[in-house]
């Protein structure tokens, strides 16, 4: 990986601790969450797809964060709604730690699942 392929540093990795979410706002992007699932730093939207509530007020159980408005979940692994009433995907978002800082990497527009 090249640096050229890293779009933008989101948060330092301090910032979000293990089990830990933090909403970012960049320019030009959704409001985004970066989550540390057991050391391992992933980045979704932080709307939720299903009661358009900031899913940095709910809760991260493993990969999964639960929404605090209608306890929907989604894998922030890959975006996929796991549990309902969620049913429709969030984007992920690839990302790579570099020097402390959680990195955007440049991909097309996100994923969803």
């Amino acid at each position: 990986m090249t640096e050229t392929e890293l779009v933008q540093a989101l948060c330092d990795s301090a910032e979000v601790p293990e089990g830990g979410v933090l909403a970012v706002e960049r320019p030009g992007l959704p409001t985004l969450l970066v989550c540390n699932v057991d050391g391992t730093f992933h980045v979704v939207d932080d709307l939720c797809s299903h009661g358009a509530s900031s899913l940095a007020e709910g809760r991260l159980i493993g990969c999964e964060i639960e929404c605090a408005l209608h306890k929907g979940r989604f894998d922030v692994t890959t975006g996929r709604a796991t549990r309902r009433p969620s049913k429709k995907p969030i984007t992920s978002y690839d990302c790579v730690v570099r020097d402390g800082h959680v990195f955007l990497v440049n991909s097309s527009e996100g994923e969803t699942a």
